[in-house]
């Protein structure tokens, strides 16, 4: 996402005075026109320039003669999956995205991000890593470099990719690195505030501390994960199924060292021999009604699993979303040293 002020002209500028901006320094730029109250009212593009020039237009035209006034937008807090596609392939990059009003809320770079959907994140960064020691003795595992970077901003650039804005990072052990590093967040396309844990709270805990909601949908996902989930679909499957929440799976595969019998009492009818069984296992991320928060006990250590239990034992609907791309926890020195290979 970008910043929406070298994209903006008034409706008094002129043809010459868009010319200059899209001749600036830089990657091309659509222009957009917003009128007093600050709703887009026409975008321009260095190609409506040379029209209106072709046309017969002087650079001391005003802008409003040749500007596109159909431009494209999208309402805050709509999703949008498929149509950024479609937009991209009509040659659009830059998006307006508008307040109920109309009014300009922010620019988007669509060739940045895979997709919008209207979820908020927390993402669980307060854990002491004893798995990884002696690596977290003086750096938090968030901020263990992988590919250059650490774990943490790659679950930014995830968050990001999907236009989710506004992400809540729970922090404790070594705290004030964290935040010394991501700061607003501002650098990585979203709006961090910081949710403190006066104790380890679990992977959910900090569910309890969130401030006033921003979405309906919420996201939790550990921080020390490196994936490439489509959190779109994920989002569609969770909307789309009117469950309480979905729970994102990874196949396992457990390979047993002996011949299976399959038994009618202790007659033997078949056997397989050292079979390889797969299981969903839980991966970590968990998309959630807001409201389900209340659930979540304040001041006390509580698991995203003691969640999903718990929503299980109140016969809540809940749906498994599979994971078929690249997944991988780091919890130990072998997760590690597998992640930088992969991201090497």
């Amino acid at each position: 996402m970008t910043g929406t002020d070298k994209h903006l002209l008034t409706t008094g500028a002129t043809i010459l005075e868009a010319l200059e901006r899209l001749n600036a320094p830089g990657p091309k730029l659509t222009l957009f026109v917003v009128d007093a109250d600050g709703r887009p009212i026409g975008s321009v593009t260095d190609g409506d320039v040379r029209r209106g020039l072709i046309g017969g237009h002087t650079l001391s035209d005003p802008i409003l003669d040749i500007m596109n006034r159909r431009p494209y937008s999208l309402v805050d807090g709509v999703e949008a999956i498929d149509q950024l596609q479609t937009l991209r392939d009509l040659g659009i990059h830059l998006l307006p995205i508008v307040d109920g009003s109309g009014r300009l809320v922010r620019i988007v770079d669509i060739d940045e991000v895979r997709s919008i959907i209207p979820v908020e994140a927390l993402i669980m960064a307060g854990g002491r890593g004893e798995r990884l020691r002696p690596f977290t003795d003086e750096v938090p595992k968030p901020l263990i470099e992988v590919g250059g970077r650490p774990i943490i901003e790659h679950t930014l650039e995830l968050v990001k990719r999907h236009g989710i804005r506004n992400v809540s990072i729970s922090v404790n052990y070594l705290k004030e690195q964290i935040i010394d590093h991501l700061g607003d967040g501002s650098r990585f396309g979203t709006n961090i505030r910081y949710v403190h844990e006066d104790m380890p709270l679990g992977t959910a805990g900090a569910l309890a501390l969130l401030g006033e909601p921003m979405h309906d949908t919420l996201l939790l996902m550990n921080s020390d994960l490196l994936t490439d989930a489509p959190l779109d679909r994920m989002y569609q499957r969770f909307k789309e199924s009117g469950a309480r929440m979905a729970v994102a799976t990874k196949e396992h595969q457990v390979g047993l060292p002996y011949a299976v019998m399959d038994l009618e009492g202790d007659r033997i009818r078949s056997f397989r021999e050292k079979p390889t069984l797969t299981y969903p296992c839980n991966a970590g991320i968990y998309m959630m009604q807001r409201a389900v928060t209340q659930l979540v006990p304040k001041g006390l250590a509580y698991n995203a699993t003691d969640l999903v239990q718990d929503l299980l034992d109140k016969g809540d609907k809940l749906v498994a979303f599979p994971l078929a791309g690249y997944w991988l926890d780091i919890g130990k020195h072998d997760d590690l040293q597998r992640a930088r290979r992969d991201h090497g």
